[in-house]
């Protein structure tokens, strides 16, 4: 079993001799956003049996990137995804399936189970609010929880269940976060609540508005450490692995 992160909320999951793809964006500009740390991802990036797509923002739904996936390749959206984002349907080739919570697709011996986010899911900045925001569960060898961009929520535990790996957003693109993000702090009480074996940070440290280097830089460097630090004391018995960007580690599962 085998997590590599791209940067941003983009990670490859191997488990059981299955490649899934998570928020697929290879841009080095996406709007008015620029890619400031790692290089864009390399073709292998793109190479997955199925890609999982937790919300419509473009920086987690992005059809440049996910026009490089191979003919065939499964793609779970939100429900409502093609009806709020025409071009999905451009991407005839691929085999899109939209989920919703409490929805499960079988990905060759590996199980996805779809479970909620707690984040404003539609299509920005003036899509409909038809489509939910999602995290997946990813049973296989472990079982791998990606949370997609979400605030903590009370039920987050219960609705992932027991995980051995988390891989939880500790920051954003921009010099603010709302209460439907994690930052470091929150994402660390996640962690408290999921208890998994171990935990890789991500959705922090790659992308950042033009023209604003100088505003609130600690907002982009500093969440991967500060969630280390913070992890170890809500959440010691959890390995935390800080990545750079397109890093792999085997991390440790209870099973």
């Amino acid at each position: 079993m085998e997590i590599t992160w791209w940067g941003h909320a983009t990670c490859t999951v191997e488990d059981s001799g299955v490649r899934l793809l998570t928020d697929p964006v290879f841009a080095r500009r996406l709007a008015h956003l620029r890619r400031r740390r790692g290089a864009p991802p390399p073709a292998r990036a793109a190479v997955a049996d199925a890609v999982l797509v937790s919300h419509l923002h473009a920086d987690h739904l992005h059809l440049p990137s996910l026009a490089r996936l191979a003919a065939g390749t499964k793609l779970l959206v939100p429900r409502g995804a093609v009806r709020a984002v025409p071009g999905l349907r451009r991407l005839a080739r691929l085999d899109v399936v939209e989920v919703g919570p409490g929805d499960t697709e079988k990905v060759g011996p590996v199980t996805v189970r779809v479970v909620p986010a707690l984040h404003d899911g539609r299509r920005m900045p003036v899509g409909p609010r038809r489509s939910p925001a999602l995290g997946f569960v990813v049973d296989g060898r472990a079982r791998t929880y990606f949370a997609g961009d979400t605030g903590l929520f009370d039920t987050m535990a219960e609705e992932a269940g027991p995980v051995d790996v988390a891989l939880l957003p500790v920051g954003g693109w921009g010099p603010g976060l709302g209460h439907h993000h994690l930052d470091a702090t929150r994402a660390a009480e996640a962690l408290r609540r999921l208890a998994p074996a171990s935990a890789v940070p991500v959705h922090y440290g790659t992308y950042w508005p033009i023209g604003l280097d100088a505003v609130r830089p600690h907002e982009f460097h500093s969440p991967g450490d500060e969630f280390v630090r913070k992890a170890a004391v809500s959440a010691p018995g959890v390995r935390v692995h800080l990545l750079d960007h397109g890093e792999s580690v085997r991390p440790e599962v209870r099973r």
